[in-house]
């Protein structure tokens, strides 16, 4: 089968980066993009392409090539679905909040809702492509929902994860370590692989694109993340040690990352990881472990998560302590509030909840990201629930410059790695600061030794 147009379903971070790269790659596929969320496509279509909704280094080049060309967004999802021949499914699939596997398993009320649409509107066959992080054995909800449609059309059920890494996205989809697809082993199933493979190799050497049973592929993306995040947690509960003894952790991780069997990567001590995907697809992993009744298996992965969140609550209880055991009325300048650099992306990151404790203890926080808009920042807090709206609004402070927030503060945090922290003018920033003047340097990129020539009080991690 060659493919000739593609649907996306879902706009976010992932579906609208791996079209455009797509739709850039191979131009003679139409390739469209919709979603529900109005806002969200006039951004994706907005004639300014710096304004598009996700931010990622090239991305705005690459939309600006393809965008009109080849590449659509659209809201008119029934019209997209009948016209593809390959159908993506990009939707979110948060962690439930209610029910069974509360805090735990993905809620796929929305995959199951684009299978019945998807169902509903198609009146030739169809190959559809899993590209949400999804729990093991989601397609064969998916296959139960489609083949039970009794209007004749056949569907092939593909795995496609995404191992994309906020910030380097563009580059990620276009020299991949490897390209993963799943789906049945029968005659029908390898016809399927084959068509989307013929997609990528494109592009991509054939021999980065693996291809594995649907089941495979489904938890090497709960298995890749899982094990990156293990290593954040390994790295950060050293930190810890290290701030108790004379050992310092950029020393001990350089001294481990030049042994070939672990590497130097993702052994970077922090405040803690965040994103949309570590997290949640940790939780899955557990939920899935419990499920079958893995109880050692489930409490071992569980544990990534204790330490990461462990990690933030001493963050914020350092900052704590440091000033003199309150921070009531007290002004803490946060420098970032996304979860990474190079990207806009706030999905359980680290400020959140590094702030959310501040807060309960009635400081009065600064926020500063240079990609992040301020309601943004709200909409993240007012989630947690912890307090009401208006005290957020009374409490949290969000300026477009970064003197200004730090201005009168008692303390800078740095949250975020964005690599303009480290030019600033620190001298102007002490002067325009209370004394003593501490920075809680919370991705460990400053340079310590010019601050406390300064005359700043420095905090980093693990030293």
């Amino acid at each position: 089968m060659t493919v000739k147009k593609i649907c996306c379903i879902g706009a976010g971070y992932v579906g609208g980066p791996t079209m455009a790269v797509i739709a850039k790659q191979c131009p003679d596929i139409q390739v469209t993009v919709v979603d529900l969320n109005e806002a969200r496509i006039a951004a994706w279509n907005d004639q300014d392409v710096n304004k598009i909704p996700v931010y990622e280094p090239g991305l705005s080049e690459v939309v600006s090539e393809a965008r009109g060309r080849n590449l659509f967004f659209s809201t008119d999802v029934d019209k997209a679905i009948d016209d593809a021949d390959m159908i993506f499914i990009s939707v979110n699939t948060p962690t439930k909040t209610y029910g069974a596997g509360k805090g735990q398993a993905a809620d796929l009320k929305w995959i199951e809702l684009c299978a019945r649409q998807i169902a509903r509107v198609s009146k030739t066959d169809k190959i559809v492509v899993e590209k949400s992080t999804l729990p093991v054995r989601t397609a064969s909800t998916l296959k139960d929902i489609l083949q039970h449609t009794g209007n004749g059309v056949k569907f092939q059920i593909l795995s496609n994860p995404e191992f994309l890494a906020e910030g380097t996205a563009v580059e990620d989809l276009l020299a991949p370590d490897r390209v993963l697809i799943g789906g049945d082993q029968n005659e029908e199933g390898k016809k399927a692989i084959e068509a989307l493979v013929s997609v990528y190799a494109r592009w991509v050497p054939r021999e980065r694109i693996l291809t594995t049973n649907v089941w495979s592929s489904e938890l090497s993306k709960l298995t890749a993340n899982a094990f990156l995040a293990q290593r954040v947690s390994s790295i950060n509960s050293l930190s810890e040690l290290c701030e108790h003894t004379e050992a310092n952790i950029n020393e001990v991780a350089r001294a481990i990352g030049t042994d070939s069997r672990i590497g130097p990567k993702f052994l970077k001590a922090s405040v803690g990881f965040g994103g949309s995907c570590f997290q949640k697809d940790i939780l899955n992993l557990v939920y899935i472990a419990r499920s079958y009744g893995l109880t050692e298996v489930a409490d071992y992965w569980e544990q990534v998560i204790i330490m990461n969140d462990h990690q933030k609550k001493r963050f914020a209880n350092k900052i704590i302590k440091t000033l003199y055991n309150t921070v009531n009325g007290k002004k803490i300048a946060f420098l970032g509030w996304a979860f990474k650099k190079d990207t806009n992306d706030t999905r359980e990151s680290a400020a959140i909840y590094v702030a959310d404790h501040l807060l309960y203890e009635q400081a009065q926080v600064a926020v500063y990201d240079p990609k992040v808009p301020a309601q943004q920042v709200y909409v993240d807090l007012d989630y947690l629930a912890t307090r009401s709206s208006e005290e957020n609004g009374k409490l949290v402070q969000i300026h477009n410059d970064p003197y200004e927030a730090c201005k009168g503060a008692h303390a800078v945090a740095v949250l975020t790695e964005w690599d303009e922290f480290k030019h600033y003018d620190w001298k102007r920033i002490y002067d325009n600061m209370l004394k003593p003047a501490h920075i809680f340097d919370g991705r460990n990129i400053l340079d310590r030794a010019q601050l406390e020539s300064i005359g700043f009080k420095v905090c980093p991690i693990g030293s």
